[in-house]
């Protein structure tokens, strides 16, 4: 018991070492993304950011699934350092706290856009931190990409899926 003890210890060690430094880092780079724009100016609107720009030019690919908004599609790549950013980055665009964050998104989704909204980010690429466990278990950048880009098109697909059939009916 006591070698299987220090064995899971430092196994889980080692995952938080390496799964910090990976989150820490693209927390940083959220962050980046999100203050400045591409001038490197401090920006005092999000709207302004280099990530709200980004946020609408991958905007259109989530259109058909009802949730076309920028502001949408930036929690969705803050969600990629920890699902829970994003819940925090839609707080943060809309101006609001968390106590008036329902009322908020309301705005900003009709009913079917966050069940489909809720559906991908359910199915998407869990985190950073995991795509970082996959890279260290395929030892391959082509297969972890492929992994990532596989899991964002199956939560598409079932997003889109779910959004058309309640949609219809």
């Amino acid at each position: 018991p006591r070698n299987v003890a220090i064995l899971l210890w430092e196994k889980a060690w080692d995952f938080i070492r390496r799964a910090f430094t990976v989150i820490f880092t693209a927390t940083i780079l959220i962050w980046f993304l999100q203050t400045f724009d591409l001038r490197l100016n401090v920006v005092s609107n999000s709207a302004d950011s280099i990530l709200a720009l980004v946020g609408r030019w991958i905007a259109p690919v989530f259109q058909p699934l009802g949730f076309g908004d920028w502001r949408a599609v930036t929690a969705l790549i803050s969600g990629f350092t920890a699902k829970e950013a994003g819940i925090s980055t839609l707080g943060v665009l809309l101006g609001v706290g968390m106590d008036n964050l329902g009322p908020a998104l309301g705005t900003l989704f009709t009913p079917l856009a966050a069940g489909s909204f809720l559906i991908f980010t359910l199915l998407y690429t869990p985190c950073v931190a995991a795509v970082a466990t996959i890279r260290r278990e395929f030892n391959s950048t082509l297969k972890t990409v492929g992994v990532v880009l596989m899991q964002c098109c199956v939560a598409w697909i079932v997003a889109f899926v779910v959004y058309t059939l309640v949609g219809i009916l």
